[in-house]
C-alpha cells in the first residue's frame, strides 16, 4: 500500500501535464492540425484522435493493473504461491497479447483507409502549383498551358476556396518538407525527384505552413502562407500577378528603381518590365503586396524591408543575400519603390 500511495502523485502529475499539453494543441489556429480546414487534414485529424483515444485507454488499463500488482505484491498470503495463480497469469498474458493484436490491426486498417482517402479528391480542372524549396524560401509557380499565364511568386500560395489544388514539389539543394497543418500532412521535397500531393481549403483564411525537415541553419525561418479566398478574389489576384511590375510614379520611386538596377540586387532578383532578371532569389515584381518578408521572418513593413536590405545576416544568419552599405537617401528611395510594387 505504501508503494501504491507513492505512485499516485506521479500519476496525477502526468495526467495534469498531458491535459495541459492537449489543451494547448487543440486551440484553433492557422497553423494547427487540430483545426482542419480541408478534407485531407480532417481525415488526418480523425485518425489522430482515434489513435489517441485507443492509446489513452491502453495506458489507463496498464496503469490500473500496475497499481493492482503493486498492491497485490504487498500481500504475503499463500494463495499467490498456488498453481492457480500461475494459470491466472497465463490467461492474462494471452488476453493481453490478443488485445494488442486487435488494436494494432485496427490501427493498420484505419491508417490504410486514411491513406486512400487523402488521394480521393476530384482532379479534373484542378489548379496546379509547383512549389520549390530553397535554402531558405519557397518558390511558387502556377502552371498553365498558356506560357503567358504562368505566374511566379514566393512564399505565399493563393488558392480558391473549395477547389482541389495539386502541389508539385521539388528541391534543388537539400531535402525540405512542405507542411500546411490545417490543410494536409507533410510532403518531403527530395533533390532529383518530383513529388505530388493534393489539398483543398473549404474555409477562407490565411494558413501558415512550415518546412518540417531540418534543412540548414535557417530551417525554422522557412515558412509559407496559403491564402484561401473565394474564386473572384483569387482571379483578381492572379490577373494582377500577370501584369508587369508597376512603373515608377514619382521622382522618389524613379530613384528607387535606378538604385535597384544599379545595385547587386539585379543579380539575384527579377522585376518584370525591367532589366532585372535574376533567378537566385525570389521575384520582386509584386513584393509590395506580400504579407511577409524573408519567407515569413518579418511582417512586410517599410522598416522591416529596410532592415532586411541593410543587414539580412542579422535577421537570417547564413542566408545568401549579401548586406548593403548604401546611403540613407538611396535606401529610403529603394524601400519606397519596392513597397510600391503591388
Amino acid at each position: 500500500m505504501r508503494q501504491s500511495s507513492r505512485l499516485w502523485p506521479s500519476f496525477r502529475r502526468t495526467v495534469i501535464a498531458l491535459t495541459a499539453l492537449l489543451g494547448a494543441c487543440i486551440v484553433p489556429g492557422n497553423e494547427s492540425a487540430f483545426n482542419p480546414a480541408g478534407p485531407q487534414a480532417g481525415r488526418i485529424s480523425t485518425l489522430w484522435w482515434f489513435m489517441l483515444a485507443a492509446a489513452t485507454a491502453v495506458w489507463v488499463v496498464v496503469m490500473v493493473f500496475l497499481a493492482w500488482a503493486v498492491r497485490r505484491s504487498r500481500q504475503r498470503d499463500q494463495a499467490l504461491r498456488e498453481p492457480a495463480g500461475d494459470a491466472s497469469m497465463q490467461r492474462g498474458v494471452v488476453v493481453g497479447g490478443a488485445l494488442t493484436v486487435l488494436i494494432l490491426t485496427a490501427f493498420l486498417i484505419a491508417d490504410i483507409a486514411t491513406g486512400r482517402a487523402l488521394g480521393a479528391l476530384p482532379r479534373k480542372n484542378a489548379l496546379r502549383v509547383e512549389v520549390i524549396g530553397h535554402q531558405w524560401w519557397w518558390e511558387v509557380n502556377y502552371i498553365d498551358p498558356t506560357p503567358g499565364r504562368i505566374v511566379t511568386t514566393a512564399n505565399e500560395i493563393h488558392i480558391p476556396v473549395g477547389e482541389p489544388v495539386q502541389i508539385i514539389g521539388s528541391s534543388p539543394d537539400v531535402i525540405h518538407s512542405f507542411w500546411i497543418p490545417n490543410l494536409h500532412g507533410k510532403k518531403d521535397l527530395v533533390p532529383g525527384h518530383t513529388t505530388s500531393t493534393w489539398l483543398r481549403a473549404d474555409k477562407p483564411g490565411v494558413y501558415r505552413g512550415q518546412c518540417a525537415e531540418f534543412c540548414g541553419a535557417q530551417h525554422s525561418k522557412m515558412t509559407a502562407l496559403v491564402i484561401a479566398e473565394p474564386r473572384p478574389q483569387f482571379d483578381a489576384w492572379y490577373n494582377a500577378q500577370l501584369a508587369s511590375a508597376r512603373p515608377p510614379s514619382n521622382p522618389v520611386t524613379a530613384r528607387g528603381q535606378d538604385v535597384f538596377l544599379k545595385s547587386s540586387c539585379v543579380v539575384c532578383h527579377t522585376i518584370s518590365g525591367t532589366l532585372a532578371a535574376g533567378t537566385l532569389g525570389p521575384t520582386l515584381s509584386h513584393v509590395g503586396s506580400r504579407l511577409t518578408l524573408a519567407s515569413g521572418s518579418l511582417p512586410n513593413t517599410p522598416g522591416n524591408l529596410a532592415a532586411w536590405i541593410v543587414d539580412p545576416q542579422r535577421i537570417k544568419p547564413g542566408t545568401r543575400m549579401p548586406s548593403s552599405n548604401m546611403n540613407q537617401a538611396d535606401l529610403q528611395a529603394l524601400v519606397t519603390y519596392l513597397e510600391s510594387l503591388k
